[in-house]
């Protein structure tokens, strides 16, 4: 049986990720939105574009959440984007009611589905889907890690003029300004990119990354990336419903690792068919550990006005 994936918006996120898990042919896709037509009218474009993309799958486009009933993966992309000189984190009023909304009725229409989280503020959204939900917590997750990550490998074959499919790459804390990269453990085949690249380079491209999403915020103006996130949601659910095992950094719970007591923050995981089946627990610098504190408060102060609006 064709495992069944609920992606929720049909927005510019929603609609590629369905397209790049279509390439992938792993199951089932359901497009859900509110806006009467635009998840139907979505899915039936992708499904015609199937003969000529090559991909085989089926589509459904609804804004009826007894449709999504039975989904293995839920992916939820809803609420407000980002404009212009607006930070993630004052879309949290928002955000927190809707995302709420979302997951209570995904949950009741779906037993024990994996929840992949990418509305914005990411770990704080990432919180509200796991409290409302009542899942086990391998079970909720956030794909921030893989998109930061995304970029920062990026803007490194860009400076180094190396293939992207050389580089590999650590971060960790909140999807914000105050994330942590690892240039540590980062690597091009293998090589340290210490030994490929001064202090100085180093901090540009790690603080372009801090800043990744905002910079494609003001250059489209009325609108935030989709491109990149989407992929990144659509590697994590492939992931799992492939049990692959991969090692990527995602917004994942976090108690006795790194310190964290409890709360949604970004950590490298494996990824399988049980969830975040294992966080991978660094060793950190002194002021590695600072900076990634530093990130974990910022996140604990935001998770703590998301129990004020619940």
């Amino acid at each position: 049986m064709r495992k069944k994936i609920t992606i929720v918006g049909a927005g510019n996120v929603g609609a590629t990720c369905a397209h790049c898990l279509a390439q992938k042919e792993i199951g089932e896709i359901v497009l859900l939105d509110i806006v009467e037509g635009l998840a139907a009218g979505k899915a039936l474009d992708l499904f015609e574009s199937s003969p000529v993309s090559g991909f085989d799958v089926r589509f459904a486009g609804t804004c009826d959440y007894r449709d999504t009933e039975g989904s293995d993966v839920v992916i939820i992309t809803s609420g407000l984007p980002r404009k212009p000189g607006m930070s993630r984190d004052e879309l949290l009023k928002a955000n927190t009611q809707i995302v709420a909304e979302v997951t209570k009725n995904v949950i009741d229409n779906s037993i024990d589905p994996f929840l992949i989280v990418v509305s914005n503020p990411l770990d704080a959204m990432t919180y509200v889907a796991g409290k409302v939900s009542e899942l086990s917590k391998n079970h909720v997750m956030g794909m921030a890690g893989v998109l930061d990550t995304a970029r920062y490998r990026s803007f490194i074959a860009e400076a180094l003029n190396v293939s992207v499919n050389d580089i590999s790459a650590v971060l960790l804390g909140g999807h914000g300004d105050d994330m942590v990269p690892l240039p540590r453990y980062t690597c091009v085949a293998g090589i340290p990119l210490t030994e490929l690249m001064d202090e100085q380079q180093i901090r540009a491209i790690v603080e372009r990354t801090r800043k990744g999403g905002i910079e494609i915020v003001n250059l489209l103006k009325t609108g935030s990336a989709y491109y990149a996130p989407a992929a990144a949601a659509a590697e994590m659910a492939e992931a799992i419903l492939k049990d692959k095992k991969r090692l990527l950094p995602c917004c994942a719970w976090c108690d006795l690792e790194y310190g964290v007591g409890g709360g949604f923050v970004g950590v490298p995981v494996i990824l399988g068919s049980e969830g975040v089946e294992r966080v991978i627990e660094l060793e950190l610098t002194e002021q590695e550990k600072q900076l990634f504190d530093t990130s974990v408060a910022h996140v604990k102060e935001l998770t703590e006005q998301v129990g004020t609006i619940l």
